[in-house]
């Protein structure tokens, strides 16, 4: 376990690759929470902002058509900013789940970049 040519492998195989995973789920879960994803599908039909209007009496019948459409559309304007909002926290969360591997496989395929563009300067030299 002294090699320091095993120690180096190991961190750039196993180390490495294990903070950036680490690294990637803390950002995938940030994400879903930052736009808060399971909220607003938990709260889908909700009305927005908690804005709704309380219904009159029986026989008040233009009042409570006042009120029904009033909270139908609340509603309705609910359902529209948190469709929006949830389909920007899912497209946020598939470019941050690819960059994530892009990182990962960047890093891993690092020093064959390393030793290559050695190879490619070397030859150029001669």
């Amino acid at each position: 376990m002294d090699n320091i040519v095993f120690q180096a492998l190991v961190w750039q195989f196993y180390d490495v690759p294990l903070g950036i995973m680490k690294g990637w789920k803390t950002f995938l879960l940030f994400n879903l929470n930052y736009f808060s994803v399971p909220t607003l599908i938990g709260t889908y039909l909700s009305p927005w902002r908690r804005y709704r209007s309380d219904y009159g009496q029986i026989f008040e019948v233009w009042k409570n058509f006042e009120t029904l459409v009033f909270n139908l559309m609340s509603r309705i304007i609910g359902a529209i900013l948190r469709t929006f909002f949830i389909i920007i926290g899912i497209i946020t969360e598939i470019i941050i789940f690819f960059i994530g591997w892009m990182v990962l496989f960047v890093w891993v395929i690092s020093p064959i970049i390393l030793i290559a563009g050695f190879i490619f300067g070397f030859t150029l030299l001669l």
